[in-house]
């Protein structure tokens, strides 16, 4: 009765979401049309965006730490002068949102792109992995591409029909506490993170794209996850995790490089 339940919940939740395509395909052929709730827009999450990239960056400006090496600030406002023309590719509207790139001292191996084109590195991903230019732009594109899916607007809205849907099996079917986590667990693995690898796979391709678009070489894609496996000492199981392993990372690049390949070669002459 759980497991009927649970696949007839896509159903019930129609009533509240919408289809959309965010971005055009592009050379990689990314073209997934996506699930949003109607009531969520892009422009309220690039609200709160905007919002929680203010505190931390004041956060970090409180604690000394915000674009403390001038020479990496610049480094990163360089590639990103060079990448953010190319989004009118995928979505023209991007190209006038209101682009920031800053800088955090700190050594974790992370950086983001919030909806709206906020852009966060921390100075560790550049320093610990000796990241080439190219390299930095894989990553930069990778993190710009989130945005431009509205990858986060997605995950908020998926969050919102998985919890939404837990609370109605267990409304429905008077279930134990130990019967919702269950039940949660069933939607957290059943829906949730089959989306979310392929967010990610979506934000390598169209990435893989932006940079070589901007003059930077797509082999760059395939040195950075090699860097970043060694780094990681190994990986969750693909099944288990949001981020693909490093494995299919790089052959799902690899397959890629071709398609923007002539791209690059533009780009550089």
């Amino acid at each position: 009765m759980l497991k009927r339940l649970l696949l007839c919940l896509p159903l019930l939740w129609l009533a509240g979401c919408e289809t959309v395509q965010t971005t055009q395909g592009g050379a990689v052929g990314v073209s997934r049309e996506q699930r949003m709730v109607s009531a969520l827009s892009s422009s309220q999450v690039d609200a709160m965006a905007a919002k929680a990239y203010a505190e931390m960056l004041e956060e970090a400006r409180q604690k000394g730490v915000l674009n403390k090496d001038a020479a990496m600030t610049r480094r990163l406002r360089r590639i990103a002068d060079d990448l953010i023309p190319q989004v009118v590719h995928f979505r023209p509207d991007a190209r006038n949102w209101a682009w920031e790139v800053n800088l955090i001292q700190d050594d974790q191996l992370n950086a983001s792109c919030m909806p709206g084109g906020k852009i966060l590195f921390y100075s560790g991903i550049v320093e610990r992995l000796q990241l080439t230019d190219d390299e930095i732009a894989q990553i930069m594109g990778h993190e710009i591409a989130h945005a431009l899916r509205e990858h986060g607007r997605e995950a908020i809205s998926r969050a919102y029909v998985a919890q939404t849907g837990t609370q109605l099996a267990g409304a429905l079917l008077g279930l134990g506490e130990m019967s919702r986590q269950a039940a949660d667990a069933a939607v957290h693995y059943g829906l949730t993170l089959p989306n979310s690898r392929s967010n990610e796979t979506e934000a390598d391709l169209i990435g893989l794209e932006l940079a070589a678009r901007a003059g930077y070489n797509p082999q760059a894609a395939i040195t950075l996850w090699q860097k970043m496996e060694r780094a990681s000492q190994g990986s969750p199981p693909a099944f288990l995790s949001t981020h693909p392993t490093s494995t299919g990372r790089i052959q799902t690049l690899q397959n890629a490089i071709p398609r923007v390949q002539p791209l690059y070669e533009a780009a550089r002459r």
